[in-house]
């Protein structure tokens, strides 16, 4: 099943792709939250849905992002061995963990905002899992048990902020508009494998990142595990696995997002979606 949520910000309502067409079920569910995944939404949407009985939702409307305001978005830096290798970084023995503000999540084809002040605005096409219900010291083998499913995220990162401002590395990938997600939320059932996913992004048509999750160092199993012996994942909460390499803080030399690019990224089964960029003007 896929999930999507429609409607100008701040009006948004809880739809399904089916088919490629999509349907507004505001009638059986209130919204996608940690309320509606912590009571077996799935469980009921999945068993109450009907094509026949759902308004249809036209093409045009704007997707919203397909998770309303997650209580956390937790991160997974230098996940991916080649990504870490193009930072110049060391392969990290066990998981970077940072947070990403929910104030920076917007719609999948939402603008991007280069905030003010930015140098090194940068792209990270990124693989968000779902948290479907609480985890607490959770065993690598039962980890999938608590997953919902599975998002594109594009985790949007200033590099000067992130690593060049001293403290951690939030104020880097908390801006707003940093974090597109979507289009849909997919279910777990439709999702073979999370680690072994193809993903892409291109900036203006010239294809940067083309990578597979089977380049994790952390697949997905191991993140939710080892983040479930620190803190509890709520339902509803997003963890976000890292991206491949072609970033631009990885090119020689770095080069950065401007005013007026065009960003397309997808991830196999998931979807694609398309930003564009403009400069913060107050």
């Amino acid at each position: 099943m896929k999930l999507i949520r429609f409607g100008e910000p701040g009006s948004e309502k809880p739809g399904v792709e089916v088919d490629g067409v999509r349907y507004d079920v505001s009638n059986i569910v209130t919204d996608y939250n940690e309320d509606f995944f912590a009571t077996g939404g799935l469980e009921k949407l999945s068993k109450d849905f009907d094509a026949s009985q759902s308004a249809v939702v036209d093409q045009s409307v704007r997707l919203a992002e397909p998770v309303k305001r997650p209580g956390k978005i937790i991160c997974i830096g230098l996940n991916y061995r080649k990504h870490a290798e193009e930072s110049g970084m060391a392969v990290p023995t066990e998981p970077v963990v940072f947070f990403k503000a929910t104030s920076s999540v917007v719609g999948p084809n939402d603008t991007i905002v280069i905030p003010k002040n930015s140098k090194k605005t940068d792209w990270e096409v990124e693989l968000g899992v779902v948290i479907g219900k609480r985890a607490n010291y959770v065993s690598e083998e039962d980890a999938l048990d608590y997953v919902a499913g599975y998002v594109l995220h594009n985790d949007v990162s200033e590099r000067e902020f992130q690593l060049e401002r001293g403290g951690q590395w939030v104020k880097g990938k908390s801006c707003d508009t940093f974090a597109p997600l979507g289009p849909y939320m997919v279910t777990k059932d439709e999702v073979a494998n999370p680690n072994n996913l193809n993903l892409w992004l291109t900036l203006n048509g010239k294809k940067l990142q083309d990578g597979n999750t089977d380049d994790f160092i952390f697949n997905v199993q191991e993140v939710i595990s080892y983040l479930s012996q620190y803190m509890s994942l709520m339902p509803g909460d997003i963890i976000s696995t890292g991206t491949p390499e072609g970033v631009g803080f990885g090119f020689k030399p770095p080069f950065y997002l401007k005013d007026g690019d065009v960003i397309e990224l997808g991830i196999e089964g998931l979807g694609q979606a398309r930003q564009e960029v403009v400069a913060y003007k107050g």
